[in-house]
């Protein structure tokens, strides 16, 4: 990262906890993801991969809310960053007159394939969270639309539709071969194409449903996460795994290209995954909370009503997979600034890579 994008992104966090526009930068934003991402969706559902509990949103002025994080996660700092006076709600209790401004739909566990996290319990894959989002169209061409599919359309052209997917299906399908065969199935560069080529007709689909303006986030490092290292019983980085995101991330980014280059009005940025923090996070391989042995508490998330370290802020992680809400401030306020050409004045079709 160089100098001035990092200086870049020190103004914007640093703006957070004031920052307020009197109008969004957008008039809505519809989130699509997994765990990184999830603000309650999973709470009602018979899931291991659920984080309404303590110490979960131990630092979130509503306490734990279903984000797996102890204070906001990514999707909370781009909408504030946005300028969205609250966060945008999840699905699962999204009133009917708030899904004009958008709706989140991400669920812990879930994957590009239907199957991912199914040994976790209930989950929203990518599939059933585009479903719930032609639901939603229905419900605006309902409540604003007066009937106009059109109209509807019109106003979802100027919306951000942010997609993170692909972690699960590697962390909980093809990395996990006691609940899944894909790695039986396919070498890691054949599983990389295959997701790939299902991901892009999900992203048609959505398409197809009036977005126009995607944020695509490639999948993370996860080799690196304390888990995936206790899975593996080593104390440094999965090469193996690692190795594999890299080629999916590969062959996303390509895919990107050609649906930008095909698609009327579309417009794709690619998010970086990133490679390493700043020197102020030193605890990089340990989470912050007490992992639970506990039976329903999923595979490294934390032991309830358990306390967490105190020096939250210089944890990479909060438990044992997702990051703190220091280190969400600052892939949201990357995100966010990548993204800009979204809030900005240009009609191209493009796609770039932040």
């Amino acid at each position: 990262m160089s100098y001035f994008k990092s200086y870049v992104l020190m103004l914007i966090i640093a703006t957070l906890s004031t920052f307020t526009l009197a109008v969004p930068q957008v008039p809505c934003y519809f989130i699509f993801g997994d765990s990184l991402y999830d603000n309650g969706n999973n709470n009602h559902l018979v899931t291991e991969a659920r984080a309404n509990f303590p110490p979960y949103g131990i630092d979130f002025p509503d306490g734990p809310t279903g984000r797996f994080s102890n204070g906001r996660n990514i999707a909370d700092v781009i909408a504030q960053l946005l300028g969205f006076e609250n966060s945008i709600p999840p699905y699962a209790s999204a009133n009917r007159e708030d899904i004009h401004r958008g709706v989140n739909y991400a669920s812990g566990s879930a994957g590009i394939r239907d199957e991912s996290g199914q040994h976790m319990g209930g989950r929203i894959s990518l599939n059933q969270q585009l479903a719930h989002h032609a639901t939603t169209l229905l419900q605006l061409v309902d409540l604003n639309g007066n009937g106009n599919l059109s109209q509807v359309r019109e106003h979802l052209k100027k919306c951000i539709y942010t997609v993170a997917m692909g972690n699960n299906d590697f962390i909980n399908n093809y990395f996990a071969p006691n609940y899944y065969k894909t790695s039986s199935l396919y070498t890691t560069e054949e599983y990389a194409e295959t997701l790939v080529q299902q991901y892009t007709k999900q992203l048609l689909q959505l398409y197809d449903y009036g977005a126009r303006k995607f944020a695509v986030s490639g999948a993370g490092y996860s080799g690196c996460a304390p888990a995936i290292m206790a899975r593996y019983e080593t104390n440094v980085c999965v090469d193996e795994v690692n190795v594999a995101v890299v080629q999916f991330n590969a062959r996303l980014t390509a895919a990107l290209v050609d649906l930008g280059s095909k698609l009327c009005e579309a417009k794709f940025i690619y998010i970086d995954p990133p490679l390493g923090y700043s020197t102020d996070f030193n605890v990089t391989d340990q989470p912050c909370c007490d992992v639970s042995p506990t039976i329903g508490i999923g595979e490294g998330q934390c032991a309830p009503n358990q306390v967490p370290c105190a020096a939250r802020k210089n944890y990479v992680f909060w438990d044992a997979f997702h990051p703190t809400e220091s280190v969400s401030l600052v892939d949201g306020a990357s995100a966010y600034a990548a993204m800009s050409p979204f809030y900005a004045s240009s009609e191209e079709n493009f796609i770039s890579d932040a």
